[in-house]
C-alpha cells in the first residue's frame, strides 16, 4: 500500500496569556484550507493531534489541555481600521471537532506580535522603539480588539519583567483591550436577568448570572454547588461525578441562554458557554505554592473550559469577571463587594485563580434600561517558542 508523503506548512509556536498554540498566516494553508470548511478542520486537528482517545495529543502539537489545544489563523483584515482578522479554532482532545465559536483572549496577547513579525501590520505604523498599537478584528465574535506590543529596535520585544500567575517566566507586558464586548444591539444578559434561576434536572435549580460579554459564560455561587472558591484542579479534575454535574449545568444554561435549540446540541459546541463559580475573597495557597492573602483580592473565581477546570483564568471569561463585578447585583458583583456596591469610582477588580491572581477593568453603563460595556481591559504576555513548519501527513488534507 502506497501512503502519501508529509507535507510542511508554515507555522509559528506561541505562547499567549496562560495559553499555547499553533499560529498560521492564512495564505500559508494549503488552498483547500484557506476557507472554512472540513478540510481546514481536518488539517488543524492532525497538526494538534486529535482525536486522541489516549488524551494525550502525543503525535501532534497540543499539550492534553484547553489552553494547549488551540490554533490561530491571521490575515490581512478585510475590515476597515483593522490591522489583522484574528480567526480562532479550539480543537477537542478526543474528538474531531474544531469549536469556532468563541474567542481565546488568552492568545489575543500573541496575536499583536504575529501580525508584526509576519507582515500583516503596515510598517508605517510600527515604530522604532514604543509601543505598536494593533487594530485587531475577532473574525469569531465580530468584535474589536486593541493589543498594545512593545517595540526595541524596531522589533517585538517579548522579554522584560511582567509577571503572569501562571507563567513560570518573566515577559514583556502586552495590554490588551476588549472594545465593546457587547455590542449595545444586543442583550448582555440573553435571558434579560441580572440572576437566574437555571432549572438542571439531577441537580435543582441554582442561581446563576448568565452574561454575554467577552464570551458567554454561567456564573454559579460556590456554596450553592459545594464548593469554597479556593478549590485546585485536583479538586475537581480527579471527580468525574463533579465534572459530569458542571458539564449538565454548561447544556442546560446553554439551552436557557438561547445559544442552543436542543440540549443535545451542547457536546458540539464544548468552548461556549463557560461555567464559572464564584466566592467572597478567601486566602488560600495556588497551584505553585504562592500565598493568597485575602486583603489582596476582591473575590475567588474558578472556570471550566472544555470539561475541565482552567489552571489559571481563560482571557476572555476574565472580560466576562470584570463586566459582571461592574454590575451591581450580579453574583460576581455580590462576590467581590460581600453584598455592598463596588466604591464609587472603582474600574476593575483583583480576582483569585488556581495559579494565583488577576486583575481586570471594565466600564459598564445602564441606558434606558440596558446595561453596557465600553471596554475591558487586563494585561498578558506573549512568546514565540518555535517557528519554522509543522508536518502532517498527506493524506490529512
Amino acid at each position: 500500500m502506497t501512503h502519501l508523503p508529509q507535507i510542511k506548512i508554515p507555522a509559528t509556536y506561541m505562547r499567549g496569556g496562560t495559553s499555547k498554540g499553533v499560529f498560521f498566516n492564512l495564505t500559508d494553508l494549503p488552498k483547500e484550507a484557506q476557507t472554512p470548511g472540513e478540510a481546514r478542520d481536518n488539517i488543524l486537528l492532525r497538526v494538534i493531534g486529535s482525536p486522541d482517545p489516549y488524551g494525550k495529543q502525543t503525535d501532534g502539537m497540543g499539550g492534553a489541555t484547553s489552553s494547549t489545544s488551540k490554533t490561530v489563523i491571521l490575515a490581512k483584515s478585510t475590515v476597515i481600521d483593522h490591522d489583522v482578522d484574528y480567526l480562532f479554532g479550539q480543537v477537542a482532545i478526543d474528538k474531531a471537532f474544531v469549536d469556532w465559536s468563541g474567542n481565546c483572549g488568552n492568545l489575543t496577547a500573541a496575536v499583536g506580535s504575529f501580525a508584526i513579525n509576519s507582515g500583516l501590520v503596515d510598517s508605517s505604523r510600527i515604530p522604532k522603539n514604543g509601543v505598536c498599537i494593533v487594530r485587531i478584528w475577532q473574525a469569531n465574535i465580530k468584535k474589536t480588539i486593541i493589543a498594545r506590543v512593545p517595540i526595541t529596535n524596531g522589533e517585538v520585544q517579548e522579554t522584560g519583567d511582567f509577571e503572569l500567575d501562571g507563567v513560570t517566566f518573566p515577559a514583556a507586558e502586552v495590554p490588551v483591550e476588549f472594545i465593546t464586548p457587547v455590542d449595545p444591539s444586543d442583550a448582555m444578559f440573553p435571558t434579560g436577568n441580572i440572576v437566574d434561576e437555571l432549572n438542571v434536572p439531577g441537580i435543582g435549580i441554582l442561581k446563576a448570572t448568565m452574561i454575554t460579554a467577552g464570551i458567554p459564560t454561567i456564573f454559579l455561587d460556590s456554596q450553592d454547588i459545594g464548593y469554597t472558591g479556593t478549590e485546585l484542579q485536583e479538586a475537581i479534575n480527579s471527580d468525574d461525578a463533579a465534572l459530569t454535574r458542571f458539564e449538565t449545568i454548561r447544556a442546560y444554561g446553554a439551552l436557557k441562554m438561547g445559544l442552543i435549540a436542543d440540549i443535545s446540541e451542547a457536546a458540539a459546541r464544548q468552548h461556549t458557554p463557560k461555567v464559572a463559580f464564584v466566592s467572597p475573597a478567601k486566602a488560600y495557597t495556588s497551584s505553585s505554592g504562592k500565598e493568597i492573602n485575602q486583603a489582596n483580592i476582591d473575590l475567588n473565581v474558578r472556570a471550566l473550559s472544555m470539561g475541565k477546570l482552567h489552571h489559571a483564568m481563560m482571557g476572555t471569561a476574565a472580560v466576562a469577571i470584570g463586566t459582571a463585578a461592574a454590575i451591581p447585583g450580579t453574583l460576581v458583583n455580590l462576590a467581590a463587594t460581600n453584598g455592598e456596591l463596588l466604591s464609587e469610582g472603582k474600574t476593575s477588580v483583583t480576582f483569585g485563580h488556581p495559579s494565583g491572581t488577576l486583575k481586570v477593568g471594565a466600564q459598564a453603563s445602564i441606558n434606558q434600561g440596558q446595561w453596557t460595556v465600553d471596554k475591558a481591559i487586563m494585561s498578558r504576555s506573549a512568546r514565540i517558542l518555535m517557528e519554522g513548519w509543522v508536518r502532517i501527513p498527506g493524506d490529512s488534507v
